[in-house]
């Protein structure tokens, strides 16, 4: 009996019921039936989305209190100095059953930071994705964990304020829509227990759970290989400025070397597969490889610092501080690239195909068809965006020196201001102008006549 009950409870937290409903008290009965025949084997089990942090580790022993078998999860997506040794040593002295820390990090790189390169997304002007675009490869390993080990639910540390929340679950359940999802931070009881930092030490010191010693930081800070981001605290107030002992990844623009460095980026298909640091020889062609030198010498030269204030899916404005080197170098490289060997229309549609993919996957819709439908039309658009480009990089600049491609639309015949024509190969005649302007001036003249008429 007091196995059912624990059941009973663990059902009545996940799914409140109306018991004056004798529709849902049925259900309720027929859930009681379904426990005990499980009660007997194991109990549920959890895959819980865990850094290692004061709050998963509260949850992670919240969940077992609550008589769940927790598998803590680790994603390694490149967080800088990371001892996932002694993240599994936490996990497990918290209560969990095990601690799957996976390396995504090749995966992270090519199936999702090129894919957002490719069509050079950027979500409102300026942020480039880094934590939004790391959540599906996080979320889809977890599902997976999940199948692998039978759990019938997932968990995850993530407020009920931020982005996070909306794209683990939207994920999951685009990957396994059996699956259900626990968040402790939207838990009515879980939140009256939990009011602050203090009452998290407290439970951990009473559960005999290991805490960072260090005083707490005064933003916080989500780390990968794509970016670090900076939130909360100090900066909750959009006018605070920040100390430059912040940043992990990059030097001030101020403080970048006095030289520049050289560097080509060669790209496949929209893809970059060589990067080669003409300043000092060294070459990378592995995806990661090339991906962490991007970061390296980006950062070194005070290059992907923005500081903005977004609007979250949820409908909260938030200022975030971000630092995203390789990308914004990578990023800047493609751009360009494409200026030679793609068509102007294709570039036109494919400039709003960025944009939306940077609201979709912002917003937790990766595995959505919309998402698959703009993916394979910018996967089209890039047969051609092969080449290479040369840059300097100087105190947070990016200066495109040249660029080359076997498909370049680029003929400096036909562009140039000392042919008269389009040279051998092109007949452009500069008389066919005239006609060319007056037939698109006009609806300008239909417009300009019309406002005359309604000001007289």
């Amino acid at each position: 009996l007091d196995e059912i009950g624990k059941y009973m409870r663990i059902f009545d937290r996940l799914h409140p019921i109306n018991h004056q409903s004798s529709h849902n008290h049925f259900g309720r009965q027929h859930y009681y039936h379904i426990i005990i025949i499980m009660s007997s084997e194991s109990n549920p089990k959890v895959v819980l989305a865990y850094s290692g942090g004061l709050d998963t580790s509260v949850i992670l022993k919240w969940l077992c209190e609550k008589g769940f078998d927790v598998v803590a999860f680790c994603a390694d997506v490149g967080q800088h100095h990371e001892d996932f040794e002694a993240v599994k040593a936490k996990a497990l002295n918290a209560g969990a059953l095990k601690c799957v820390v996976t390396d995504l990090r090749k995966e992270f790189v090519t199936d999702y930071i090129f894919e957002a390169l490719k069509c050079n997304a950027i979500y409102e002007g300026k942020y480039l994705l880094g934590t939004s675009v790391a959540r599906p490869c996080i979320a889809k390993e977890m599902v997976r964990i999940a199948a692998e080990e039978g759990a019938g639910f997932i968990a995850h540390g993530a407020t009920g304020k931020g982005n996070d929340q909306v794209r683990f679950e939207m994920c999951a359940q685009a990957l396994d829509a059996k699956l259900q999802c626990i968040a402790p931070w939207r838990d009515a009881e879980f939140i009256e227990s939990f009011k602050g930092r203090s009452d998290l030490l407290a439970y951990c010191t009473k559960h005999g759970i290991p805490v960072d010693a260090k005083p707490k930081s005064n933003y916080s800070i989500d780390e990968n290989l794509f970016h670090t981001s900076y939130e909360s605290g100090v900066l909750e107030d959009a006018n605070e400025t920040y100390e430059e002992s912040m940043f992990k990844m990059t030097v001030s623009p101020q403080a970048a070397p006095e030289t520049s460095t050289t560097i080509d980026l060669e790209f496949v298909k929209g893809v970059p597969v060589k990067l080669t640091n003409k300043t000092d020889g060294t070459v990378k062609t592995d995806p990661l490889e090339l991906f962490m030198y991007a970061n390296e010498i980006a950062g070194a030269n005070g290059i992907g610092r923005i500081d903005i204030v977004e609007n979250r899916f949820v409908g909260i404005k938030s200022r975030g501080v971000y630092e995203t080197p390789g990308g914004t170098l990578l990023r800047d490289a493609h751009m360009d690239l494409e200026g030679i060997c793609m068509d102007r229309e294709v570039k036109r549609i494919t400039e709003g195909m960025g944009i939306e993919f940077a609201r979709l996957c912002y917003n937790g819709f990766w595995f959505a068809p919309e998402m698959d439908l703009i993916r394979y039309s910018v996967d089209y658009s890039q047969r051609d965006v092969t080449g290479t480009v040369t840059l300097e990089l100087y105190k947070g600049n990016i200066i495109a020196r040249g660029r080359t491609s076997p498909y370049a639309l680029y003929n400096p015949d036909l562009a140039s201001m000392d042919i008269e024509g389009g040279g051998d190969n092109f007949d452009y005649n500069p008389s066919d102008a005239a006609g060319f302007i007056r037939i698109n001036a006009v609806r300008l003249k239909t417009y300009a006549a019309l406002r005359a008429k309604t000001q007289e």
